[in-house]
């Protein structure tokens, strides 16, 4: 089977790894994709991430299977359209994809199913704003409907914060019409997990659950960012509470999309916080997650690609997903002024030497010069490492993120220690 990994980050190079290791796969390529990507997938060459553009290669390539990463394609229809033209595509409708796409959709989507998620408010105008800010109280998580590149939640201490935040979205326009409808919402406290699910109608598989960690520095300080690190499993994320958030998140949602005319189908990701009343919805991303992906396929020992290809046909393979013992952790390494203006073209030293054992590096903004490699990204590279168990997996991850060089290099030091907030 022909396959396309559609994205050139880590999260991509995480798929092309584990799809490299399919009987299945005759021939696998990425699209942008990235030079750190080779042996394991040549690259297809293009203009730009257009569904248009990626049902051209995948046509031009004779693809079998189209798996496609970043969230953008989906929302603007790459499934819809692969489907019109009978070629194989794993991951969502458009209608489906509104999950991701929309907040104010996927919020009318959890009330109306009733899965557990925040109290929250419609907001369209700084008048609006004002009442939403009385009833719902501080803090306040201030989202923008749309897609913003990660810079469309606020989490708002204050009143000024909260209705400056509303302003720049809505009057200033700061995020073009992602921002002219937004959600008022209840700040939520507990621990953050992420629950990925294989998805085909209403039938679906959990992978490992996982934890990412956002913040740019140690403590869960600093900026948000695309996320510095991930480690799976979860400490005390046990069978009992992974079967609740089955019943009462995936179940009935998954339940109402069908309902409604878009059946789900591809990757679900539940942003869930553990709060003192349970498991509540945070968001949903229509694909898979990065960093947690990178931590959490090494622990899959079962082969995906039937899997994938089934779901994709609209069919199904049942039974959970075959799950190795012990834990994997990735850490994240950054340029210099990440995230808000990384700064490029340093020297990368140490990806000549090989890898320590048990350990992966994953390409996310890396790229060759003169013979060298050099950042070319904010997220350069993701360091992940499998152990026995998690302590383990963290410190052979730490191992060999010191190993990798460049200066500037930003990365936290406490990924997946007890207590850490993301």
């Amino acid at each position: 089977m022909r396959v396309l990994v559609v994205g050139s980050g880590g999260r991509e190079h995480a798929l092309i790894d584990a799809l490299s290791r399919s009987t299945g796969v005759t021939d696998l390529l990425a699209y942008p994709g990235r030079e750190g990507f080779s042996p394991l997938a040549r690259p297809a060459c293009g203009a730009g991430l257009s569904p248009e553009e990626i049902l051209s290669i995948a046509e031009r390539e004779k693809i079998d299977l189209t798996l496609v990463g970043p969230e953008g394609p989906l929302v603007a229809g790459a499934g819809d359209l692969f489907a019109r033209a009978g070629r194989g595509f794993f991951g969502p409708s458009s209608g489906a994809a509104r999950l991701e796409g929309s907040k104010v959709f996927a919020k009318r989507v959890l009330e109306e199913s009733g899965a557990p998620t925040a109290r929250s408010m419609l907001v369209r105008s700084l008048a609006e704003a004002e009442r939403a800010l009385a009833a719902i109280g501080l803090p306040v998580a201030v989202k923008a409907d749309g897609l913003a590149a990660g810079k469309g939640v606020v989490l708002a201490a204050t009143e000024e914060e909260a209705l400056e935040t509303a302003r720049r979205f809505l009057e200033e326009k700061a995020l073009g019409r992602a921002g002219e409808t937004l959600l008022f919402e209840e700040f939520l406290r507990g621990e953050e997990l992420s629950v990925l699910a294989l998805v085909e109608g209403e039938a679906f598989a959990l992978f490992p659950a996982s934890r990412d960690y956002k913040r740019i520095g140690d403590g869960g300080t600093g900026a948000n960012t695309g996320g510095m690190g991930a480690i799976s499993p979860v400490p005390g994320v046990d069978t009992v509470l992974l079967r609740t958030i089955e019943d009462d998140v995936f179940r009935p949602v998954l339940r109402a999309m069908a309902r409604a005319g878009s059946p789900y189908r591809g990757i679900l990701y539940a942003g869930i916080m553990l709060t003192h009343e349970g498991p509540k919805v945070l968001e949903f991303n229509c694909r898979f997650g990065d960093p947690e992906t990178q931590a959490v396929l090494p622990l899959v020992k079962e082969d995906l690609l039937p899997r994938l290809d089934a779901a994709a046909r609209g069919a199904w393979i049942e039974g959970p997903i075959a799950v190795s013992e012990g834990a994997a952790a990735c850490v994240v390494l950054a340029a210099p002024g990440y995230p808000d203006r990384p700064i490029t073209g340093g020297r990368i030293e140490g990806l000549e030497e090989p890898p320590l054992p048990g350990t992966r590096r994953y390409h996310a903004g890396t790229a060759r010069k003169d013979g060298a490699w050099i950042t070319a990204g904010g997220r350069v590279l993701n360091i992940v490492a499998r152990g026995a168990n998690l302590d383990e997996a963290l410190a052979l991850a730490y191992r060999e993120a010191d190993r990798i060089r460049f200066e500037g290099k930003q990365w936290r030091r406490d990924i997946g220690k007890p207590g850490v907030q993301g």
